[in-house]
């Protein structure tokens, strides 16, 4: 079975070619310190190739989200050095995912400051979950260009956080509608200096944090999350097939340690311009190994790794419930269902005590 697979991806060996998704759980303190029960999260799925944790935020104002973990105090540093202590000792492998949320967010959450955006346009038909329930989006602050400078500053003090803190390294978390991914949408990007205007400027951004992640932290090291085709919190692209070809390109010429790819489904009535399969549009035009994500079963997760072009599938929601996936997998045994109710927030149940096969 390729999903078994033994693969290299960036300085690292991995056990097989099964990753572990990122995904948000909301476990974290107030102040985004993860605790004991996070660390028996991800030390029960080593069994993954590669574990990417869920995403964390790389200062106080990319916070958009209630008891989401942090990367930007000593504390925080602190309690994750011990998640990635216990999941090397287990033979496994982690990267961080960084995070700015950018206007997915509200000031309830952010001690009454408005959230930050390229441009002042609220997303719409959604609402935000808060302390004090679900909300309506507020229009975001529009970023000066030093806060922009800032803020990709912040990304690689981050970067350097995470390898502080025993990462293998880091992703950047350029899709599902957060800051990096409004900056690359016209929906939310109608800035007319050189982040706006045309799909050049509107790439600037993402670029310029890559650069300076590779910087930091080196070769290898440095990867990035895209979600072509999600409209998830108002995101719409005019041209995506041009547009993240060209982003794609520029990436070539940074040493990656892979390209990960959201695979996300679309109303292709509505999107006739948009790319069919984001996994066969966008991963023939890298050299940067591809690791597909977006729903996949041990089926068709499978099927993917046969067209060759992706080298990993990521799963999320089935490694949630499923501690042991890749030993099911191999054995074709039932899965466990994940709870609904319990996947963003909660305490130890539906996040820790979903069993593993009894052998």
């Amino acid at each position: 079975m390729n999903l078994l697979k033994s693969i290299r991806v960036g300085n690292n060996i991995l056990k097989n070619s099964m990753v572990m998704a990122p995904m948000t759980r909301s476990r974290a303190s107030i102040n985004g310190i993860v605790g004991d029960s996070t660390i028996t999260y991800y030390t029960q799925r080593v069994s993954a190739g590669l574990i990417i944790s869920e995403a964390i935020n790389i200062s106080k104002q990319a916070t958009g989200s209630p008891l989401t973990p942090g990367i930007y105090t000593a504390e925080q540093i602190t309690a994750w050095k011990k998640v990635t202590q216990a999941v090397h000792k287990k033979g496994g492998v982690i990267y961080a995912q960084l995070w700015h949320t950018g206007r997915v967010g509200h000031s309830l959450v952010k001690n009454g400051e408005l959230p930050v955006a390229p441009s002042a346009i609220a997303i719409e038909g959604q609402q935000h979950f808060t302390m004090g329930g679900m909300k309506d989006y507020e229009t975001p602050r529009v970023l000066e260009i030093e806060e922009i400078q800032s803020i990709i500053q912040e990304y690689k003090k981050a970067a350097l956080n995470a390898i502080e803190a025993g990462f293998d390294g880091v992703e950047l978390h350029s899709a599902f509608g957060y800051l990096p991914n409004q900056f690359l949408a016209e929906s939310s990007n109608q800035r007319t200096d050189q982040y706006g205007g045309n799909n050049e400027n509107r790439n600037r951004f993402v670029l310029e944090v890559m650069n300076e992640l590779v910087k930091a932290i080196g070769a290898d090291k440095v990867s990035i999350r895209l979600s072509p085709t999600s409209l998830y919190n108002s995101i719409v692209h005019q041209n995506p097939i041009e547009q993240f070809t060209l982003l794609i390109n520029e990436l070539n010429k940074l040493p990656l340690a892979y390209i990960h790819l959201m695979n996300i489904p679309f109303p292709s009535d509505k999107f006739p311009h948009y790319p069919v399969n984001v996994i066969e549009t966008f991963g023939k035009l890298t050299h940067h190994t591809i690791i597909a994500n977006c729903g996949y079963t041990k089926e068709t997760g499978e099927a993917e790794l046969e067209k060759g072009i992706a080298k990993l599938i990521s799963y999320g929601a089935l490694f949630l419930a499923n501690p042991d996936l890749p030993n099911r997998f191999e054995l074709n045994a039932e899965l466990n269902q994940p709870d609904k109710a319990t996947m963003y927030g909660g305490q130890d149940q539906g996040y820790i005590d979903y069993p593993f096969l009894n052998l």
